[in-house]
Parts: C-alpha cells; structure tokens; sequence
C-alpha cells in the first residue's frame, strides 16, 4: 500500500505550501482533502475563524471495531520557505530519490508522517477496518506559530474530543533510536530595542554620550550572568518541581558529550558542566534565555568610526510547562525598569505555552510497547519526556484535555527547516507499520 500511494505522496510534496509566503494555500487545502475524502474519511474545512484553513478528518471505527475510543493525529500542510536554494542538491519542490532517501522541503516536517498515518489507515480498512475512531486536525500556520489554531481547537473543541493525541513530529536520534517525545517546551521571543539620539554621531563624541549598543549590552547582561544563570525576579515562577521519575527519565536519554561537540565544531564546554544538572536533564526540563541576534553601527569591511544612535536585539526564552509568556514578559518588564533600562523598549513577539505528558501515562507506555514490537532490538525505543523545541501542544492540553505522544518518520539528518530535507523510505515504511499496530491496539 506504501508503494501504491507513493505518487500521492510525491504530488503532496509538490505543493509550496510556505505558509511565510504564503505560497499554494488553497491548493494545498484542497488536495489534503482530496487525500482524506480517498482514504475513506468525511472531512470538513474550518476557515471562518481567520488564518489559513484548518482541516478535520474523521474516520468512524468499523463494526467490530470500539467506537468508544477515538485517536487524534495533529499534522500541518504547511512548510518552510526553501531557501537558501544554492545549497540544495535538488529542486526543493521535486521529490527526488537517492540511495533510498526521499529529498523534499517539507517531507520530514511534516508531511512524510501525515501519509504515513493515511496509508496505515488504508492498510487496516484493507484488512477488516478499523479498531478505534481516527481524527485528523491538520493545521496551516504551524510553521509561523500557529497564531490561530488556539480560536479554533477552543471554537471546536467537541469537534476534535478524543482520548489521546498523536502530535505532527517524532524522528530516529542519531544512535539510530526510535525516539517517542512526552512534551516540548514553549517559547516567548522578544525584540529589544534602545535609541540613545535621533541620528549616527561621530565616534569622538562617545566620550560623552552613551552608546546604545553598550546600554543594550549591558541590559542583557543584567538578565543572564557568567554562570549562564537567569536572575530575573519571577522568571521561573509557576515551575513544579522535578520528580524522581522525571530525573530518571533524563538520566535515560543517550548523550555523547564528545559526538555533539563534534557536530557542532563547539570551541567551549557544554554550560551545564561544573553544575548539579547533568545536560539531558537541561534539555527536557529547564528553560532558556538565548540572544538570537544583536545589531547596532555600522558592520561592513574596513573603518567607520560611529556612535550608533540605536541598538536592537532579539531574545528568545524557551519555556517549560508552569510558566507563561505572558508572566516572562512581565518579569522581564519588571527587570529593566527596576535596574534603570526603562528606555529599552521589550516586544514580544512570539508566545506559545509548554506541555508535558507523564511520562508514566498508560498512552506513552501503549505508543513505546507497540513501537517496541515493530522496531525490535534494531532501534531501541526511548522516551523523551520533552522536546527541546517548540509547537502549539499546549493548546491541545488546554482545551482538549488528552495524552499527547510525539513519534515520526524522520532520522537525525532529516534536516527539517534547513536545505535537503529529506527521510529515508525504510523509517517512513517502519513509521507505517507502528501507525499500523498502534491503532490496533488502541480501540482494545
């Protein structure tokens, strides 16, 4: 059946849908219609609530099947803009296959797992039907942070009800495990911004007016300091404490510190040495304050001696489950004015919550024991209890209520967001075959 559906998933893959550019939107929405309506599901297309579409399947369980469990499956349309196009070995928007490795934009994230879910769903109604109710919510902004999914999840909460939920994403790590994530983190991103005059000064001047580049700099530095610790009163308010399970969850990632300084040519230690938390446990369970970007003055070749009249910055914080954005960027309000930056104008920009799921929820341990029986002793299954990146899953749990689950069909070097993103077709065809026994387990 993979094969069969190959050149739906290849025409799939042909659809520019950057949401960014809003690029093939509408085509796009219907031809994911088309995919469901030919799978056998109803579908209904929500577009009053503003933002691109958001698409609802539903597959009803067969008559032996237990019509009193329905699983959801979370999925976008939406992809990431191709650039830079000199460095992709294809054309971004013509699946192409090389030494059993499928190169698309978008293929990895995410549109490889929503046909993988499809074509599970065709195998089963080949093979006696459905054991459980199968929803879909495919979304169309995932990729610019969903600003409208929380209207529609809350207008159309009976809509999406289910028991649990499996989210867009999930990958192989690079030791080659298959990896079920329990939760991501939220995030909260912010511009910074000081103007110290209304025009570039000459540099001699600095021996009497302040720069705005060093304001801002040192700004920041009130926020974060040489031990990497955030010290912003308020920052970490809401966060419950970590139990023995949680710690021993992140003592289970696998981690080779040296593999990972390699991939990214680090010329530092990791900031987690010398303290008491070991780095997988920073990467599940601890936020951040990152200084994604800094400008300020003139920055081509050679000499041009200015005092800059603004400085800017852009500031993300990724956030775990109990705190909001909205209290971080109170906190960090609260902060610059309290130590004599009320002139640093703070915007957040960019907000969504955290979520976590137990990682002792009997729906993470039925995804990792139906997982085990599929991958075997090849891909040892491990559970992440959190992303260390960013999605809209905290509007599931809020409104929806349910277990959410993480698990796909990309691998370590999928390359999702970056140029030759691609999976390879064995772990697509393995991802089938989970989806597969996963649903058939489920409606038991």
């Amino acid at each position: 059946m993979a094969h069969k559906r190959m050149a739906e998933f290849e025409d799939y893959l042909r659809m520019e849908s950057v949401s960014t550019e809003n690029r093939q939107i509408p085509e796009t929405v219907a031809y994911v219609k088309g995919l469901i309506e030919r799978t056998g599901g109803e579908v209904q297309v929500l577009d009053d609530l503003g933002g691109n579409p958001v698409i609802y399947g539903y597959f009803k369980a067969s008559p032996q099947g237990n019509s009193e469990r329905t699983l959801l499956f979370y999925n976008h349309y939406d992809v990431q803009p191709s650039d830079p196009l000199e460095e992709w070995r294809t054309e971004p928007f013509e699946p192409t296959v090389v030494d059993g490795v499928l190169y698309a934009r978008g293929v990895s994230d995410n549109k490889a797992n929503f046909m993988a879910r499809l074509n599970a769903l065709s195998l089963l109604n080949e093979s006696g039907g459905l054991s459980c109710n199968v929803k879909f919510l495919l979304e169309g902004e995932e990729e610019i942070g969903s600003p409208n999914l929380g209207k529609y999840i809350e207008k159309y909460a009976d809509l999406f009800k289910a028991d649990a939920c499996i989210w867009e994403a999930g990958s192989k790590d690079k030791y080659e495990n298959y990896v079920v994530s329990a939760g991501m983190k939220g995030i909260a991103y912010f511009d910074l911004e000081v103007d110290t005059a209304n025009i570039d000064i000459h540099s001699s001047m600095a021996a009497i007016i302040d720069n705005p580049a060093w304001r801002l700099i040192h700004a920041l530095e009130s926020m974060k300091n040489s031990k990497n610790e955030i010290v912003v009163d308020g920052f970490y308010d809401g966060i419950p404490p970590l139990s023995d399970k949680d710690k021993a969850a992140a003592a289970a990632q696998p981690f080779d510190a040296k593999q990972v300084a390699e991939q990214y040519g680090l010329t530092g230690k990791f900031i987690t040495e010398g303290t008491a938390v070991s780095p997988t446990e920073a990467l599940a369970f601890y936020p951040t304050m990152t200084v994604c970007g800094f400008s300020s003055g003139y920055t081509g070749p050679g000499i041009k001696t200015v005092l800059p009249r603004s400085a800017k910055a852009k500031l993300d914080c990724r956030l775990v489950p109990g705190q909001s954005p909205e209290n971080v960027h109170e906190s960090l309000r609260r902060h610059l004015d309290a130590h004599g930056y009320e002139d640093v104008r703070l915007t957040m920009i960019a907000a969504e919550g955290a979520q976590r799921t137990s990682v002792e929820d009997p729906f993470i341990e039925m995804v990792v024991q139906t997982a085990q029986a599929v991958y075997g002793d090849k891909n040892p299954v491990v559970v992440s209890p959190s992303m260390a990146g960013t999605g809209p899953s905290e509007l599931f749990e809020k409104y929806l209520k349910l277990p959410i689950a993480g698990v796909g069909a990309g691998w370590a070097h999928s390359g999702a967001h970056a140029p030759n993103e691609n999976v390879r077709l064995n772990d697509y065809y393995e991802n089938i075959a989970h989806m597969v026994h996963l649903m058939e387990v489920f409606g038991r």
